[in-house]
């Protein structure tokens, strides 16, 4: 069993989406082969409705995958196919874009004004860019939840872990996605397909992944890339953490535990041409998409 070392750190960066949204980008229009099939994380979490109230009307997509875990709140959506709905707290909406919708999402706090969630974009490979589009929408009480004997727990979104199968299927990348929680000073290994590209999104509490090996406190006597190691250095709310390659993932929580998403999914390795919220393979794909929709055609017809 070998340990995925980590390739690739970095914080979330405030930005602003739809009529007003602020938000936190955690990764997204740069360079995709580094999470390849993922394309782009957003967390959306406030405590001000006038921050994200406003919501994100009416847009379009096309050529990918859409994925809404909401936290804290309600996000009311709906879209040009007539579908609407309401996602609460612990709720996951995953939507097949494929050949085009139109569909908008409106945030809602809780009774405290919170609001917290994530959505994910996951690219389709070219042979399914103009597939139908389908939502699946997926009810809190409806993902397993995996406690083990030291505290550490898993709520299983998609792809199956430790036994269990999340309610989510019938997606291109065939992603895992996982909600860990791991107890004040744990270290715990988590298995991860050797051939997937995998990524950590750390959003509470504080841990490392790097030298998770060691004793936790102990101070690392060497030198590397001309910087001492200290693993007290840990990584916080608000850190992407993007594995290099292994089939294991190993965190090392600190003392007041650590909340992450554990996400992998097999690499589609095909060219990408990207424009807003239309994501397809070359630029002529891109013009046409464009052009479909300046003349009312983007939507296509169910067969």
């Amino acid at each position: 069993m070998s340990i995925r070392p980590v390739k690739h750190e970095s914080t979330a960066t405030p930005t602003m989406e739809g009529a007003g949204v602020k938000l936190h980008r955690v990764f997204g229009f740069g360079d995709p082969s580094m999470t390849d099939p993922f394309l782009m994380m957003d967390d959306f979490r406030n405590d001000d409705p006038q921050s994200y109230i406003r919501g994100l009307p009416w847009h379009p997509h096309r050529g990918i995958e859409t994925i809404t875990y909401v936290l804290a709140g309600t996000v009311e959506h709906g879209d040009s196919l007539g579908n609407n709905g309401l996602l609460g707290a612990g709720d996951v909406q995953w939507m097949t874009a494929g050949s085009g919708i139109m569909h908008q999402e409106m945030p809602k706090g809780d009774f405290a004004g919170r609001m917290h969630g994530f959505q994910l974009w996951a690219n389709l490979p070219s042979s399914l860019k103009m597939t139908a589009p389908r939502y699946q929408d997926i009810k809190s009480a409806d993902i397993p939840l995996v406690v083990d004997d030291d505290g550490t727990a898993v709520r299983i979104i998609t792809g199956n872990f430790w036994g269990k199968n999340g309610p989510v299927d019938g997606i291109a990348a065939e992603p895992v996605y996982l909600d860990i929680s791991v107890p004040p000073g744990k270290k715990k290994t988590f298995p991860v397909d050797t051939y997937r590209k995998a990524f950590a999104y750390i959003f509470a509490g504080s841990g490392t992944f790097r030298d998770a090996s060691r004793p936790f406190g102990v101070k690392v006597e060497k030198e590397f890339q001309g910087e001492e190691l200290n693993i007290r250095d840990l990584s916080g709310n608000r850190t992407l953490v993007v594995f290099d390659t292994g089939d294991e993932v190993t965190v090392q929580a600190g003392d007041k535990g650590i909340r992450f998403l554990l996400i992998s999914g097999k690499p589609i390795q095909e060219p990408v041409a990207w424009h807003g919220p239309i994501v397809m393979n070359t630029r002529e794909e891109l013009m046409l998409a464009m052009k479909e929709l300046q003349n009312g055609t983007f939507i296509k017809p169910a067969h």
